[in-house]
């Protein structure tokens, strides 16, 4: 919420949110704090109990509130909590075998953060600024290259570049819907990332509808908040002849006349279009939606084909490791998901869990 040259807390603790749509999440915090109102606040005694182990049995057990209203957990409500008492060393084993899980998804999440943010300015540096690498592999505008003022898009671009709309490089929604009762990897709402990309989709019957999508397609989420939390998908992992399907709540695109998953995906997520498709939303004040027709004609200038297909295939190389990192922290959240409660319940030994971790046993 803010920062203080005062903190309250010095020592490490462990706090469970009290009260709100968050009751009973908790978290470890190392570092000196304040914690605000309704946020409660657990010191381990360090001669008996490990904070990181407090932590992750209390992650398992969460907290539940209590209450008519608003649920809420107060102070006797935790206090008389029980928790499994094994040795310090043994929790502090069993801690270390969790937490090395959460760092490498963490790594991984830093990792794909970074590569998104790189995509990003490789955009806005080509396709915004103008300073795609020219001839001479120097900025574009920023080395004098020439501009041209376009009729369609009042503003001045690269010579040699056009004006024109999304429907002149994408296909809008460009697959026929879904025949109804067959297996199919499906998504909705909830499966679309603030960031990185959809990866594996599982099979699913349950849903009566859809759009058709496939490898390589971006999946702009039609309905608020999801659009202003820059909700936009891009399918990443698919095989290259398996086909899913998503919410008719998604508007698809779809590269015309070559691969455009990496421009696509950067022009989605831009603040320029989703505040233009925000404008245009149709519908009742209560449920607003994006109206395909209105993305259709989202004005962009239209670089050569020659400049698309190299940021294809300076930015395509990122994305695959995105999603391999993303693949990757599926499998380590599964892991640790699986690890947390038998370790706590003693059905699995440290050892064992260490085995497993490292490769040595199988699950």
């Amino acid at each position: 919420m803010g920062y203080t040259d005062n903190p309250r807390i010095v020592e490490s603790a462990v706090t469970v949110a009290a009260r709100g749509s968050n009751v009973g999440f908790v978290a470890v915090r190392k570092e000196p704090f304040f914690p605000v109102v309704r946020l409660l606040t657990l010191i381990p005694n360090k001669e008996r109990l490990d904070v990181d182990y407090l932590f992750y049995n209390l992650k398992q057990n969460r907290p539940n509130g209590t209450g008519s209203g608003q649920p809420q957990i107060t102070i006797p409500d935790i206090s008389k909590r029980s928790i499994s008492l094994p040795s310090l060393l043994n929790q502090q084993k069993t801690a270390k075998i969790l937490s090395s899980l959460d760092a490498k998804i963490e790594l991984n999440h830093k990792i794909n953060a970074e590569l998104e943010a790189m995509a990003k300015l490789i955009y806005d540096y080509w396709f915004v600024q103008f300073d795609f690498p020219n001839a001479e592999g120097k900025p574009y505008k920023a080395s004098g290259g020439k501009m041209v003022y376009n009729e369609v898009l009042k503003r001045e671009i690269p010579e040699g570049w056009g004006g024109g709309a999304i429907k002149n490089l994408f296909c809008i929604n460009p697959s026929l819907k879904l025949q109804i009762g067959t297996d199919a990897s499906y998504i909705d709402m909830g499966s679309l990332p603030n960031n990185g990309f959809i990866t594996e989709i599982p099979l699913s019957k349950e849903f009566n509808g859809g759009m058709k999508f496939q490898n390589g397609d971006v999946l702009i989420a039609r309905i608020t908040p999801c659009l202003e939390n820059g909700k936009t998908g891009l399918v990443t992992f698919l095989k290259s002849d398996e086909v899913g399907f998503g919410s008719t709540e998604f508007i698809v695109l779809r590269g015309k006349e070559m691969p455009l998953s990496c421009f696509g995906a950067n022009l989605a997520r831009s603040d320029v279009f989703r505040k233009y498709a925000i404008q245009n939303m149709i519908g009742t004040s209560g449920r607003k939606r994006v109206d395909a027709k209105s993305i259709e004609v989202f004005k962009l200038p239209i670089p050569p084909k020659s400049l698309l297909e190299r940021f294809e295939r300076i930015v395509h190389p990122y994305f695959e490791i995105e999603t391999n990192n993303s693949l990757q922290n599926q499998k380590l959240a599964e892991l640790r998901d699986w690890l947390l409660p038998m370790l706590m319940n003693g059905q699995v030994t440290v050892k064992e869990a260490e085995e497993v971790v490292s490769g040595e046993r199988s699950i």
